[in-house]
C-alpha cells in the first residue's frame, strides 16, 4: 500500500512533475508548458500525487463546455502497479463531472497495453484513431470517451 495524498498541482510541484515526464515520455512537456497550464489556461485542471514532499504522479485535463480532456496521466516509475493511476483518472474523473462534464477524452498510444487497459476499466470505449498523432515515432493515437454521467468513480 502506497502513502500519498491527492492534490492541485501548484509551482512547486513542477520539478518533480519534470522528472515524472523525462522518464515517462519520449516528448515531455516542458517546465514553461506546465507553468502556463496551471497559471494560465482557464480550462485546465491538473493535480499530483505527493509522498511527503515528493511527486510521484499526476494527471491533467481541460474541460470546455460539457467536455473533459485528458492531457497527461503518468506515474513515477517506482510506484507503478499500485494503482496509482487508477486513483488519479478516478480524481480527475470526479472533478470534472463536478465542474459539469458529462463526456471525458483522452488519445493513447495503441502500443500502452497498460493505459488501455485502465482506460477500458474505468468505463472508457475506444471510439476513433488518429493517424500518425505521436510525432516521435508516428504512432496512431487511439481516441477513447467515457460518459461520465453513467458512472460515478
Amino acid at each position: 500500500m502506497v502513502d500519498y495524498q491527492l492534490v492541485k498541482m501548484q509551482i512547486d510541484h513542477i520539478p518533480g512533475v519534470l522528472e515524472i515526464e523525462q522518464v515517462s515520455f519520449s516528448t515531455p512537456w516542458s517546465q514553461q508548458a506546465f507553468t502556463y497550464e496551471i497559471l494560465q489556461n482557464n480550462f485546465a485542471d491538473y493535480i499530483v500525487a505527493v509522498q511527503g514532499d515528493k511527486v510521484i504522479g499526476y494527471a491533467g485535463m481541460w474541460l470546455v463546455l460539457d467536455e473533459a480532456h485528458i492531457t497527461n496521466v503518468a506515474v513515477h516509475p517506482a510506484y507503478r502497479g499500485k494503482k496509482l493511476g487508477q486513483a488519479l483518472m478516478t480524481e480527475l474523473m470526479r472533478r470534472a463531472m463536478l465542474m459539469g462534464a458529462v463526456r471525458m477524452t483522452l488519445e493513447v498510444r495503441p502500443s500502452n497495453k497498460v493505459a488501455r487497459e485502465l482506460y477500458k476499466k474505468l468505463g472508457f470505449q475506444e471510439k476513433g484513431r488518429r493517424k500518425k498523432y505521436y510525432t516521435d515515432t508516428n504512432e496512431d493515437a487511439i481516441i477513447m470517451w467515457a460518459d461520465l454521467c453513467r458512472r460515478v468513480p
